[in-house]
């Protein structure tokens, strides 16, 4: 059993930043992906940037030069730095994990959610 727990969402002003934090528990034998979605309401989840190994990271268009992902491997965990925010970026934000756990194949595991708000 895997279990991914986000933090450090919260209500910001337009402009502001916010650190997302997202670790991952449990049975892990290796993680190959880790990344971050948001899904906004009435609208599709969408992805916001993955890191794949240490250092191989992209982002959506949206957020190019405002989003920053990194990881720590010795944690299990992933951090997204959004800074700049807007409106638009309100959205529930979703960690996800492409992983292999002990006795099962490659999955995506999933967070909770951790809820954005920008608003003045």
């Amino acid at each position: 059993q895997v279990q991914l727990v986000e933090s450090g969402g919260g209500l910001v002003q337009p402009g502001g930043s916010l650190g997302l934090s997202c670790t991952a528990s449990g049975n892990i034998f290796r993680i190959y992906a880790m990344s971050w979605y948001r899904q906004a309401p009435g609208k599709q989840r969408e992805l916001v940037a993955r890191i794949t190994g240490d250092i191989m990271t992209n982002y959506a268009d949206s957020v190019k030069g405002r989003f920053a992902i990194s990881r720590d491997n010795a944690k299990n965990t992933v951090y997204l730095q959004v800074n700049g925010l807007k409106p638009e970026d309100t959205a529930v934000y979703y960690c996800s994990a492409y992983l292999y756990a002990l006795g099962s194949p490659l999955y995506d595991a999933w967070g909770q959610g951790t809820q954005v708000t920008v608003s003045s």
